[in-house]
């Protein structure tokens, strides 16, 4: 059985990169990503949530929200 062909990846980021990307810690992640207004995960493994990166800096920016800049050379 072939898989379909992707097309498209979405860059997913669980709790703790949300942390890094507002420079907050677990609790603080915590109460954002239970808000109502907070967009939904993309998916919830045996880990934890994800949610998609661009959905999570759309929701931040239309806050006013700072988005730090996450990517450090020990990253790529």
């Amino acid at each position: 059985m072939l898989l379909p062909m992707m097309t498209a990846v979405d860059e997913l980021v669980g709790a703790a990169e949300i942390g890094r990307m507002f420079g907050v810690g677990r609790a603080r992640v915590y109460q954002l990503t239970s808000r109502a207004d907070f967009p939904a995960p993309a998916h919830e493994f045996a880990m934890g949530k994800v949610w998609r990166t661009a959905e999570v800096r759309a929701w931040a920016e239309a806050r006013g929200r700072t988005v730090l800049d996450d990517s450090t050379e020990e990253d790529r």
